[in-house]
């Protein structure tokens, strides 16, 4: 491995550690609805060939919906 990936490899899990800890003050709603909208984001960027208006609408489509399925 080398330098490079290395630190591309600790960048990556520090942003992640990082991010992980960022929703532990969210309530499950809100946690609901940001994990959509990343799983949103990603699938519309796939579908649409990586187009900044797929993947902005998969987000907010994938927003919506986990935000709707959490129970009020």
């Amino acid at each position: 491995m080398t330098s490079i990936q290395r630190l591309v490899s600790l960048a990556a899990a520090g942003t992640l550690a990082m991010s992980l800890a960022a929703c532990g003050g969210m309530t499950q709603r809100q946690q609901n609805t940001a994990v959509g909208a990343a799983v949103g984001g990603v699938a519309g960027s796939v579908l649409t060939g990586g187009s900044a208006v797929g993947t902005v609408g998969g987000a907010v489509v994938g927003g919506v919906i986990g935000d709707k399925t959490t129970k009020h």
